[in-house]
């Protein structure tokens, strides 16, 4: 059964990129639950840039932790970090680390069924500038980007609240769009 192994939040903060102060919450640490789902996200989560991320269809961002590996070799590649330096979960700027369910296994409208909430997937994430800051190196949108580890918004269709630990079903939506071709479609044009 898939699991939610890092429960991750932030709030919105200034930081240097690029030369330009920035205000961004990709800088997600881990709390103890439980942690309130509402409508708009979780409890204790900033949303700095409501044209790109948050609002009631990207309220929660998930991804799956099976990508963590991916991304330590990308960061010992760009000469970031060591291969066997740690990522801790919300490195990736996301909300719920899971475990067991990856981007292939998704389709828009799937329904992530936890004990005390329920949240459905809507879209995958694009990412930005700020990811290549996070990560520490200039192609890291574009990693993302050409693997397709990109992980997924999700809505909440029940209020209530989530804990690391949780486990979860995938409830099946209509199965009319799988988020990698949703993905591919919405970056097809930042890879040319």
């Amino acid at each position: 059964m898939p699991q939610l192994l890092g429960l991750q939040v932030a709030p919105a903060r200034r930081v240097k990129i690029n030369g330009r102060s920035v205000l961004t919450a990709i800088h997600k640490q881990p709390t103890q639950g439980p942690v309130p789902v509402l409508p708009l996200g979780l409890g204790g989560d900033d949303q700095a840039d409501l044209s790109v991320h948050g609002g009631l269809d990207k309220a929660v961002y998930a991804y799956p932790s099976e990508h963590y590996p991916f991304w330590r070799q990308a960061r010992a590649d760009a000469g970031v970090s060591p291969l066997d330096d740690a990522l801790p979960w919300g490195s990736v700027g996301e909300n719920l680390s899971l475990q067991g369910l990856l981007e292939t296994e998704v389709w828009v409208g799937d329904v992530l069924q936890f004990p005390h909430c329920a949240l459905r997937v809507t879209q995958p994430r694009e990412p930005c500038y700020k990811f290549n800051a996070a990560m520490g190196f200039a192609g890291a949108a574009r990693a993302m980007a050409l693997a397709g580890c990109c992980g997924f918004y999700l809505a909440v269709d029940q209020p209530g609240h989530l804990s690391a630990g949780d486990c979860f079903e995938l409830q099946p939506g209509p199965r009319r769009l799988g988020l990698p071709e949703m993905f591919r479609a919405k970056l097809v044009k930042h890879l040319r």
